[in-house]
């Protein structure tokens, strides 16, 4: 009984480290941080792409873009006003995905291209397409 425990014990502080060590992994600006257009689509079905035209100014599209990501609590992990990536946690096991968004002027707005992608796991039900929706989807008219 007591091995069975001690097994038990283990498994439990094994899962504990691993969760600890996704939540708290340092994220590499180098790997996380470039253009939408040039990041190959990850191997595993767990990203979203987005591009949208909107009739806005680019300053104002960055700032509405940013009110709504720090709505939701998400970080900027590098970047500006012209290519920003942001970290978002997933909301129950705050795991984190990385929101890359470009932003260029054209002449009738702003051209948003957006990659939005998670850094574990193989799949993620949807969230980052519906995170890339909430964030810029609700600005094109």
């Amino acid at each position: 009984m007591k091995t069975l425990a001690f097994l038990f014990g283990l498994v439990l502080l094994v899962v504990f480290g691993l969760l600890l060590y996704i939540r708290l992994a340092p994220s590499d600006t180098a790997r996380w941080h470039a253009d939408p257009d040039v990041i190959p689509d990850p191997a595993t079905p767990n990203f979203a792409r987005l591009e949208n035209d909107i009739p806005l100014p680019r300053p104002e599209v960055a700032a509405r873009i940013s009110a709504q990501a720090r709505r939701e609590g998400a970080t900027i992990l590098a970047g500006g006003d012209e290519l920003t990536t942001w970290i978002a946690r997933t909301r129950l096991m705050r795991f984190p995905d990385y929101v890359t968004i470009r932003l260029d002027e054209t002449a009738q707005g702003t051209r948003v291209t957006a990659l939005s992608r998670s850094r574990f796991g193989r799949g993620d039900m949807g969230v980052n397409a519906a995170r890339l929706q909430r964030w810029i989807g609700r600005l094109a008219p």
